[in-house]
C-alpha cells in the first residue's frame, strides 16, 4: 500500500504492545496540511470506484475474504500485538471479519434497488421505472482500537460494496491491522486509490470532517469525540456508533449457571473493552445471592495475563492509562461504599476482571461506560424497579434479560431503551448481519452490513414516460 504523502514533515508513529511496551512497527503520519493531497487522491479513487460493476465489487470483496481466512494466523498476531486481546479472541475477531467480508460482496450484487410501480397510481399508468442504490461519495471512516480488524471491515466492507471510496483513519493505537486489511484488499483486487489510509491526531481528523467534499463520516468511539465531529462536520451524513453501559437483568426463574456463564463471557471479553459488554448486572433479589457467589468464584477464576498465551482469558487493555482508570473508578466506588467480591489487581496494563457490588447509582462506576474488566452486581425487586433502573443511563447500545417467562421476556424487551436486546444471552452478543446501534444518546444510524451499506448508498430514480 503506497502512503498518501511519500515525504512529511510529521513525525513517525511507533506502535507499542499494550502488554509489554514492544515496538511492533512505525507508521507516517499526515497533517491538517496534507488535507488537499489526501481528498485529491480519494477524489480518482472515487472516479475508479464507480467503474467498478457490481460484479467486480462483489469479486474483489469475496476474494478478500478468503485471502483472509487464509492469513488468519497473522491477522490474529497482529490483533495480539498492538491491541492486547488474547490469542483466542483475535482469531475469533478473525473470524467475524472474515464473515463481515463475505456479507459485504453478497450487498454489492443484491441490494442494487427495486422496481417501483408507478402504473399502480392514478395518472402514471403510461409510467415504468426503478430506483438503484448509487454511492454517496468520499466517506471519512473513523475506527476505534477495541476490534482492530473487524470494525475496519464494517466500514471498508459495505462502502466498497457501494461504490464510494473511503478515507480511513483507524485508532493511533491500532494501525497496522487496518493497514493489513487494506493490503489484502488490494491483493484481491481492488484498486489503491479506491482506499486511502491516514494516521495522525485530531486536527487532522477535523480537516477531514470538514472538507466539503467528504459525504459521510462513519465514526465508532467515544461521546465527546462523536459531539466534536456533529459540531464539525456541516452538512453530510454522520453515522456515529458511540458506546453504551449495558444492563443484564436477571429474574429469579432464570436458569442461574447459565446466566452466570454468560455473563462472566460477556463482561471480561476483551478486558471489557466492548461496547455492548456485561457492565451493570441486575440480579432479582430471590436469586441475587447466589448468582453473586457463583459469579464472583467464576470471575476469580479467570487467568489474566500474557495475552499470546492460549490459557489467558483476559489480556491487557489497550494502555497502562487505560487500566489506571478502571483502577480509578473501582477504587471511588469503594470509597463511595461499594465492595470489592473478586479482582481489584493491576500489573501494568493488565487489570483482572473485577465485580463489584453496593456501588451507588451516583457512581461513575454506574452511570457511565467503564470499557473495563469491571462489573457491577446489583439486587432488585420487581420488574418495574429493573427496567427502570436499566434505562436510567442517557445511552444503550445492547440490554439483556434472562427469565425461563417468555411473556416476561417479550415485556421487558418492549420497555428496554436499547438498540437490541438478548434474551437468555449476553448483552454482547452480536453476528455481523444484524442491526447494530444504539438508542437514545448514543448512536446515530446503524451497522450490520446490509444497514451500513444502505446508509453508505442512496437511491436513484429512473421513470419512462412510455
Amino acid at each position: 500500500m503506497s502512503d498518501v504523502v511519500s515525504v512529511s514533515t510529521h513525525p513517525d508513529l511507533v506502535v507499542t504492545s499494550p502488554f509489554d511496551g514492544a515496538t511492533i512497527g512505525v507508521v507516517p503520519q499526515s497533517g491538517p496540511d496534507q488535507v488537499d493531497v489526501i481528498l485529491e487522491r480519494a477524489r480518482a479513487g472515487l472516479q475508479r470506484s464507480r467503474t467498478l460493476s457490481r460484479f467486480t465489487r462483489h469479486a474483489i470483496l469475496d476474494r478478500a475474504s478468503a485471502l483472509l481466512r487464509e492469513r488468519a494466523e497473522t491477522a490474529a498476531g497482529l490483533i495480539v500485538s498492538e491491541a492486547g486481546k488474547t490469542i483466542r479472541q483475535a482469531r475469533r475477531e478473525v473470524a467475524r471479519a472474515v464473515m463481515t467480508l463475505s456479507l459485504s460482496a453478497d450487498a454489492a450484487r443484491s441490494d442494487a434497488g427495486e422496481v417501483i410501480p408507478f402504473d399502480a397510481f392514478e395518472g402514471s399508468e403510461n409510467r415504468r421505472g426503478w430506483f438503484t442504490r448509487e454511492p454517496l461519495g468520499i466517506i471519512v471512516a473513523i475506527t476505534p482500537y477495541n476490534d482492530a480488524l473487524n470494525l475496519v471491515a464494517h466500514k471498508l466492507g459495505p462502502a466498497i460494496a457501494g461504490g464510494n471510496s473511503v478515507v480511513l483513519k483507524p485508532s493511533q493505537l491500532t494501525p497496522l491491522t487496518a493497514r493489513f486489511l487494506v493490503d489484502l484488499l488490494v491483493d484481491a483486487g481492488l484498486p489503491e486509490e479506491v482506499v486511502t489510509v491516514v494516521h495522525g491526531d485530531r486536527h487532522l481528523a477535523q480537516a477531514l470532517i470538514s472538507a466539503r467534499d467528504v459525504r459521510m463520516v462513519s465514526f465508532t468511539g467515544g461521546f465527546a469525540t462523536g459531539e466534536a465531529i456533529a459540531r464539525t462536520a456541516g452538512l453530510k451524513k454522520l453515522a456515529m456508533e458511540l458506546g453504551g453501559n449495558a444492563p443484564v437483568i436477571v429474574f429469579s426463574d432464570a436458569d442461574i449457571p447459565a446466566a452466570v456463564e454468560a455473563c462472566v463471557s460477556g463482561a471480561f471479553w476483551a478486558a471489557g473493552q466492548n461496547c455492548v459488554g456485561a457492565q451493570r448486572i441486575l440480579v432479582q433479589r430471590a436469586a441475587y445471592e447466589e448468582f453473586r457467589n457463583l459469579f464472583a468464584v467464576r470471575t476469580a477464576a479467570l487467568k489474566a495475563g500474557d495475552p499470546w498465551d492460549e490459557a489467558t482469558d483476559v489480556g491487557p487493555m489497550i494502555s497502562v492509562a487505560a487500566a489506571e482508570g478502571a483502577e480509578r473508578l473501582v477504587a471511588d466506588a469503594v470509597v463511595a461504599g461499594a465492595r470489592v467480591l473478586a479482582g481489584q489487581r493491576r500489573e501494568g496494563a493488565v487489570h483482572w476482571p473485577t465485580v463489584v457490588e453496593g456501588v451507588p447509582f451516583s457512581c461513575e462506576l454506574w452511570s457511565d461506560e467503564a470499557f473495563a474488566p469491571v462489573v457491577v452486581l446489583t439486587p432488585f425487586d420487581t420488574e418495574e424497579q429493573a427496567i427502570a433502573q436499566a434505562n436510567e443511563i442517557d445511552y444503550a447500545l445492547h440490554a439483556a434479560t434472562f427469565t425461563r417467562d417468555l411473556g416476561r421476556a417479550l415485556r421487558v424487551s418492549e420497555q428496554l431503551e436499547a438498540g437490541g436486546v438478548m434474551i437468555n444471552d449476553s448483552s454482547d452478543y452480536r453476528i455481523d448481519s444484524m442491526p447494530f446501534g444504539g438508542a437514545k444518546y448514543g448512536s446515530m444510524g446503524r451497522e450490520g452490513v446490509r444497514f451500513a451499506y444502505e446508509e453508505m448508498t442512496q437511491p436513484k430514480v429512473v421513470c419512462i414516460n412510455a
